[in-house]
């Protein structure tokens, strides 16, 4: 399964973006996708997972001011992002997991990556 995102860039402090992720691949049932950062010198950190029954975990740092909403017809994922602070400035990771139909074998993918510029 592969993953593309789309949506970052530069905003600044207080403002929005959104983020979205879709996904491509042949035969396959996502149970989960999520979103996940990495700012500079820093170990990447859960920003927010939706599970296909629609159950949503949120990072601390972002509650309250992020809305990640899955589409589970189109495998996509979209985060929402609200109130954006400097600290919220890194790359953005989507993620999905799940299983291929064919076989059964799971499988755990990641985006490349988009970058969050937050300036203040």
């Amino acid at each position: 399964v592969q993953l593309q995102a789309y949506g970052g860039g530069l905003v600044q402090a207080g403002g929005s973006l959104r983020l979205a992720c879709a996904s491509s691949g042949i035969a396959f049932r996502i149970n989960a996708m999520g979103w996940y950062r990495q700012a500079p010198g820093k170990q990447r950190e859960l920003v927010a997972t939706v599970t296909s029954s629609g159950t949503t975990n949120y990072g601390d740092s972002v509650k309250g001011r992020f809305t990640a909403s899955m589409n589970n017809a189109q495998n996509t994922i979209d985060l929402q992002m609200n109130s954006l602070k400097a600290e919220d400035t890194a790359v953005y990771y989507c993620n999905a997991a799940g299983w291929y139909l064919l076989g059964g074998r799971p499988f755990d993918s990641w985006g490349q990556g988009t970058q969050v510029t937050v300036s203040s």
